[in-house]
């Protein structure tokens, strides 16, 4: 993927929540507008889109030069391709309405709109996740490169996005990468995001401390309670992540299953890895059972804990050896570690959404041009 960091083109953005729509502007990577907030009006369409024009009215007042481009995340579901809001459950006056191609209108720029998971997944793979792991492997001596990136993101929900080959996979209806809605592991009339959120770990303290879930605290505070750093039940919050990992591990498998490629999870509960980021590895090193008795792996490669010194290590080893050419002089060098290396945010959610944006828009442009 090309890096952005040291392009002068600015691109305008905007994360649009049921509540506040939040704009900003990139450049180089870097935020060259502080990001302000505005009532999104989710209930009035009229009033929403007035505010979201007076917004990015605003932004293009504070820069210096005239933007490039428009790029924004909107909730699904959503015609992204073609700018169409469809209906987001969070802004109920969104049905059917053309929002990209009126913002062309209104400022004269391409504009993009995506998803906030797609976007998160492609700014680990411009300037997160993706260069760190491969420099690490470059560092390491070791031949292996990685070129596809499956993004998660736990918090509110179960989210995601897939980069292959450098190229956001978005899908013929918008909708590729929807991890929230694969099945849950212990509830197949459920679905993953039921098991693998703020809302399953605050169920699962309170299922297992025996208290009722509007008394149980906020994952952060249950994470510092299975870390031995506040008072509280810790068996139970020890559970309560271990539950998600379990649950967003059999998620992750099988969409890995289908990517192979580097996993990176961000969002609100990721700052408790520690705590899930082992179930979750566990989960994906799990077995199938064969209808003659014998277990084999569910996944070809090897996942690894890249937040974990002692698999990062091995990791980055891998089986590298050199494999003569038969009927020549010649030989090549080979790593046989099939794997599938699993770790954290690098840019952070917000930013790496933010890079993600910025880096969509122009490459984007710099297509056409």
């Amino acid at each position: 993927m090309h890096n952005y960091s040291t392009d002068q083109r600015t691109v305008m953005t905007l994360d649009a929540g049921g509540t506040n729509f939040v704009f900003s502007a990139l450049r180089a990577n870097r935020a060259v507008v502080e990001s302000f907030a505005l009532p999104s009006h989710a209930n009035n369409l009229e009033r929403s889109l007035r505010t979201m024009v007076e917004g990015f009215r605003t932004v293009q007042a504070r820069l210096a030069d005239k933007p490039a481009a428009i790029n924004f995340s909107f909730p699904a579901p959503t015609d992204y391709a073609n700018g169409i809001i469809i209906s987001p459950q969070n802004l109920p006056a969104y049905r059917d309405v053309a929002v990209g191609p009126m913002l062309e209108d209104e400022f004269g720029l391409p504009t993009f709109i995506n998803n906030d998971g797609d976007l998160f997944a492609y700014g680990e793979a411009a300037s997160g996740f993706l260069p760190y792991v491969n420099g690490l492997l470059e560092k390491a001596g070791n031949p292996k490169r990685f070129r596809n990136l499956l993004g998660v993101t736990l918090g509110t929900g179960l989210g995601g996005g897939i980069v292959r080959d450098g190229q956001l996979l978005a899908g013929d209806n918008s909708t590729s990468g929807e991890l929230w809605l694969l099945r849950h592991k212990f509830d197949t009339h459920r679905n993953a995001e039921d098991g693998a959120s703020i809302r399953a770990v605050r169920r699962v303290y309170a299922q297992v401390a025996g208290i009722p879930t509007a008394d149980v605290p906020e994952p952060r505070v249950i994470c510092e309670i299975a870390e031995g750093r506040r008072a509280g039940h810790r068996a139970a919050a020890t559970e309560a992540f271990r539950r998600l990992g379990e649950i967003a591990g059999d998620a992750i498998a099988q969409a890995t299953a289908l990517v192979d490629g580097l996993v990176v999870i961000g969002g609100g509960i990721s700052g408790a890895h520690r705590q899930f980021l082992p179930a979750v590895i566990e989960e994906m090193n799990g077995t199938y059972l064969a209808p003659d008795g014998r277990r084999f792996q569910r996944l070809i490669s090897r996942a690894f804990n890249l937040e974990d010194p002692a698999q990062l290590d091995i990791f980055l080893k891998g089986r590298t050896k050199e494999l003569a050419v038969p009927g020549s002089g010649r030989t090549v060098r080979f790593d046989g570690l099939l794997r599938v290396g699993v770790g954290i945010t690098r840019l952070g959610t917000s930013e790496a959404i933010a890079i993600g944006a910025y880096a969509f828009a122009l490459d984007r442009l710099d297509r056409v041009s």
